[in-house]
């Protein structure tokens, strides 16, 4: 059954105005603090994916120790180890794909100065030069 969203209790009894409506009573107090993210599956597909400096691996020990913490009732340390991942994780992400785009960036530059220069040299090789100029 899902309980994701708010429902009203059953049990609250409806008060009714004097013209027979009811109305609702919202009783205001302290906000229920969310539970820390630990950031499991992306820790899992960074570590996976193996990227260089084990970042992934990283990510997935901290997410680990942040579902302890949240089990264990430790929210502020397991918000912080949660965190923590989540950063391994952007640095995991951020270091398998910026080498790529680089090198496919290089490769592309090179292609094209490379084409350039094959330009320039095609038309030196194609000059007729006359006899006296080797005297």
């Amino acid at each position: 059954m899902d309980t994701a969203y708010p429902r009203e209790d059953p049990r609250a009894p409806a008060t009714r105005k004097p013209d027979g409506a009811t109305h609702t009573a919202l009783t205001l107090g302290e906000p229920r603090s969310q539970l820390p993210r630990d950031h499991m599956i992306w820790s899992i597909f960074s570590t996976l994916y193996l990227n260089l400096c084990c970042f992934g691996f990283l990510a997935l020990a901290h997410s680990i120790k942040a579902r302890d913490q949240k089990v264990a009732g430790d929210l502020e340390a397991a918000r912080r180890l949660g965190s923590r991942a989540k950063c391994y994780n952007i640095l995991a992400a951020m270091w398998t794909l910026v080498p790529p785009l680089l090198l496919l960036a290089l490769v592309v530059t090179g292609a094209l100065h490379l084409s350039r220069l094959a330009k320039g040299s095609a038309a030196f090789f194609s000059t007729k030069f006359d006899d006296a100029d080797y005297d």
